[in-house]
């Protein structure tokens, strides 16, 4: 696989100023991709994270802003991008998370959730995919989660909101699956499912069950993992990058529909 592979295509990443999506990023520019950055940030922030692109080896990298629960937030966004030449790449990694037991999830939260986690994808690859289908080169790249295979208690709107990510991305992958072809690189869409990773959407989870052990973090991720993911390790943001850069490479356009997990074993049981 060449290093720089990704040479005159832009990438939109959405959630990239922290985390999976800031790894990502940096990972698809240091294969020479321009970024599309966006995020709820500060200016610090944003800046921050377009400097790490470019520090990476993105040709350029600037900075979108979109409330992803807004759909005329997120047209306005992909309008702009598009007038930047882009995106050939999409990776949909902006997501929230709120534990509540089914009857103390309240409508905002559920809303909230659903919005960000499954519609946005939905407003985004909806604009995206026809010009990909039209040069016969696009990767469309959701960041989904376990949870999109398997489910767990307290998690009501993440689940559904990640297995309906799962299943439009099958959708989508069947109706652009023709397109292109190996000398174009076709247009895939595919999820990535992580398991436990190091970010800060588990923290409040950490917290919570730290404190069943006198605050003892280190006891308390123990526990999770445990009661999960069988190699008891987490994964770093950029080993779901690896994964990410692999699926956006020419040798995988083949590579559409599937659901790879991240996962330690979780969803081998």
């Amino acid at each position: 696989m060449q290093e720089r592979f990704l040479e005159g295509r832009t990438a939109l990443v959405t959630g990239s100023v922290q985390g999976i999506g800031l790894a990502i990023g940096t990972a698809l520019a240091s294969a020479g991709a321009r970024l599309a950055v966006h995020g709820l940030a500060t200016p610090e922030q944003s800046d921050a994270a377009v400097h790490t692109m470019r520090k990476a080896g993105a040709p350029d990298a600037r900075f979108f802003e979109a409330d992803m629960r807004s759909p005329a937030a997120i047209s306005a966004m992909m309008d702009a991008v598009a007038d930047w030449g882009g995106p050939d790449i999409l990776v949909t990694n902006a997501g929230i998370q709120q534990t509540a037991s089914l009857a103390g999830v309240t409508q905002q939260v559920w809303d909230d959730i659903l919005a960000v986690d499954l519609s946005a994808a939905f407003h985004t690859m909806r604009r995206a995919l026809p010009a990909m289908k039209a040069q016969g080169y696009g990767r469309v790249i959701n960041i989904a989660s376990v949870h999109g295979l398997v489910a767990s208690v307290n998690k009501a709107p993440y689940v559904a909101a990640k297995f309906g990510l799962v299943g439009l991305t099958r959708v989508a992958a069947l109706e652009y699956a023709s397109a292109g072809s190996r000398d174009s690189g076709g247009v895939t869409v595919n999820c990535i499912c992580p398991g436990w990773t190091e970010t800060t959407i588990i923290e409040p989870q950490i917290v919570a069950r730290a404190a069943e052990f006198g605050g003892n973090r280190d006891a308390g991720i123990s526990s999770l993992l445990a009661e999960k993911q069988p190699t008891g390790r987490t994964s770093r943001p950029e080993e779901i990058a690896a994964v990410a850069l692999w699926l956006a490479s020419p040798i995988a356009h083949n590579m559409t529909g599937i659901a790879v997990p991240v996962d330690g074993g979780w969803t081998a049981q």
